[in-house]
């Protein structure tokens, strides 16, 4: 073919072409001959040609040549001989946890280098993916890839895409986007890790209807032991609305290496007509989980604090005053004698002087009223000293004014 390539085995055929093992006979090399079929459209095989000629990454099987040899258009691919993924799956049995983690890593990278430059595939499934001799996995047949923004081979209402895999959007002819490859990437891990279709049904039309309206087996139920990580990117792959799922091949790269947009920002937030506003971490400005006490605060308790002493003070004075005169009256007794009612001193006892303590058992106000918080009162004056007077007290015993009975008489003789 193209006076270089010498056809060997041909190793598949569909509606739109037939591939063939083949050698380079100018470079040596091993390739895989894609041959477009004599009753196909040429327009779309070419388009396919120039879809993959825009990609160059290691997860995507690559366009070295294309031609034509007598009217029938080539292309020249990276020869891949390590079988497709629909090769290497068993029905009922989930694929190894490790294994569907490095697959899914490497659909996703060349998923997102493919989305990043407008393309669409469209058609994502098992064997389109194939393995070289490394067994590293790469997507291939780009052959109803679309450009984003461009105009297309297909209109708005053909159903393009293998029903098992077809996402919602395309199931009912709308236009495909890089979500409806995340959608069919959902699929596919959905396969590995449950060993099992999320759909399944004889039907094409049938299985269309379910994606477009039933919800899957979630995974919790289908395999109870799926890594939970890819069980929940994989469920989340598969969300009815477009919105609703990873926009792309780059957000799906994301999500697998763990990666998360951060939840709180240590920048200012910039509101529109207003200040900045500071985001303060857990645990306060000093990230101690304390909050700073204004200066004002502090003084004010001491203020508080010294008014109260004061007014404590006040009322223990004014309390011993008291004291001291109660003990005053209860040291006078009065003792009565058959005709002379008098009243002596039972005591000398130390005290101060009566007249002083009842001056200040009168003049001091018997109920004591905390000064208000604010201001704080000035600092209380001290008492005066009291009056020393004579630590004896000699109080004069009084004579009755009854007269005294006569004595009585003398006893007969």
């Amino acid at each position: 073919m193209g006076g270089r390539y010498r056809l060997g085995a041909r190793l598949g055929i569909g509606g739109m072409s037939e591939v063939w093992a083949a050698d380079d006979v100018e470079l040596g090399r091993r390739v895989a001959l894609k041959l477009l079929a004599r009753d196909a459209d040429p327009a779309r095989f070419e388009r396919e040609a120039q879809a993959v000629a825009a990609l160059a990454h290691p997860n995507i099987c690559r366009l070295y040549d294309y031609g034509e040899d007598d009217g029938r258009p080539f292309m020249v691919l990276e020869y891949l001989d390590g079988g497709t993924l629909e090769d290497r799956l068993v029905q009922g049995e989930p694929f190894p946890n490790d294994a569907t983690e490095r697959i899914a890593r490497e659909l996703a990278a060349g998923l997102a280098h493919a989305h990043a430059r407008g393309l669409v595939h469209r058609d994502l499934k098992p064997a389109n993916v194939l393995f070289d001799g490394e067994g590293v996995a790469k997507i291939a047949d780009f052959g109803i890839a679309r450009l984003i923004g461009s105009g297309t081979l297909t209109e708005t209402g053909t159903l393009l895409g293998t029903a098992a895999y077809i996402s919602p959007e395309q199931a009912q002819g709308l236009p495909a986007t890089a979500a409806s490859d995340v959608y069919s990437f959902g699929v596919i891990l959905y396969r590995l890790l449950a060993g099992r279709l999320p759909f399944e049904s004889e039907s094409p039309m049938e299985l269309a209807r379910m994606h477009v309206q039933e919800a899957p087996l979630p995974l919790a139920d289908a395999r109870p032991a799926a890594p939970p990580a890819l069980a929940a990117l994989a469920e989340a792959s598969l969300a009815k609305d477009p919105e609703a799922r990873p926009a792309d091949g780059g957000e799906l790269v994301q999500a697998l290496s763990g990666e998360q947009a951060p939840t709180l920002s240590d920048a200012p937030t910039i509101v529109a007509g207003s200040e900045p506003t500071r985001v303060i971490p857990p645990g306060g400005p000093s990230g101690r989980g304390r909050r700073a006490v204004p200066l004002p605060v502090w003084l004010a308790a001491l203020l508080l604090l010294v008014a109260g002493l004061a007014g404590v003070a006040i009322a223990f004075l004014i309390g011993r005053s008291n004291d001291s005169t109660s003990a005053t009256s209860s040291a006078l007794q009065t003792t009565r004698t058959p005709g002379t009612t008098a009243t002596r001193p039972v005591s000398t006892v130390p005290s101060t002087s009566a007249a002083a303590s009842t001056r200040a058992a009168t003049t001091a106000p018997t109920t004591v009223v905390a000064p208000p918080p604010t201001p704080p009162p000035p600092p209380p004056t001290p008492p005066p000293p009291p009056t020393t007077v004579p630590t004896t007290v000699t109080i004069p015993v009084t004579t009755a004014t009854t007269p005294t009975p006569p004595p009585p008489p003398p006893p007969p003789p």
